[in-house]
């Protein structure tokens, strides 16, 4: 199947990716649209992992105040160099990110932030729940994983659906802009602060 240059432009505007790998991702999948969309996705998540390791010194710290001043966000997200600091991408990126934060008030960045003696709180109770409901003994441990990647979901940053786009999560969103960037991208800290919150 021969690869249009329209092809190329929707799938480069869908996905943030570069032209050459758009063109690459639909002759590989033979023009299929979503297949292309999805090995773009699975070959950014693998850029994102191997730019992990390269330090991200620099970036931008951005405050976002929301509902009349009823919420405020303050937010350092972290790349590599400052040309991609400045960037519109990587501005937008960070303004979302303060909204995603916002909106959905999460704890933690990522799960390995969470003191271990929470996640075992938090294991004790939904095990002593689920057998207080009368759930079988065989199946408790099944419903306590599942209530804790839902636990995940909740307080942790990258683990959340997306605001703009629930089908994703934020560290999906993050694997596509160091993918199109080109550079490891980090989101170091927030404080969220909501009027008369403790």
């Amino acid at each position: 199947m021969e690869i249009s240059a329209e092809m190329v432009k929707e799938l480069r505007l869908k996905t943030g990716t570069g032209i050459m790998d758009c063109k690459r991702a639909l002759q590989e999948t033979g023009g299929d649209f979503e297949k292309a969309v999805e090995l773009l996705r699975q070959k950014g998540i693998s850029i994102a992992r191997k730019r992990s390791s390269k330090a991200a010194s620099d970036g931008q710290i951005t405050a976002y105040i929301h509902g009349d001043g009823k919420i405020g966000v303050l937010l350092e997200v972290n790349c590599e160099t400052d040309f991609v600091a400045r960037t519109e991408s990587f501005r937008t990126f960070v303004r979302e990110i303060a909204m995603q934060i916002a909106a959905t008030n999460p704890l933690y960045i990522k799960r390995e932030d969470i003191p271990e003696e929470i996640i075992e709180r938090e294991r004790s109770l939904y095990r002593a729940q689920s057998l207080e409901e009368g759930k079988p003994e065989k199946v408790v441990e099944r419903i306590v994983e599942g209530r804790l990647k839902k636990f995940f979901q909740e307080v942790c940053l990258l683990e959340q659906a997306y605001i703009r786009d629930e089908k994703k999560t934020v560290q999906e969103l993050l694997n596509e802009l160091t993918a199109s960037l080109g550079e490891n991208i980090y989101i170091r800290r927030f404080c969220r602060y909501q009027l008369g919150g403790i």
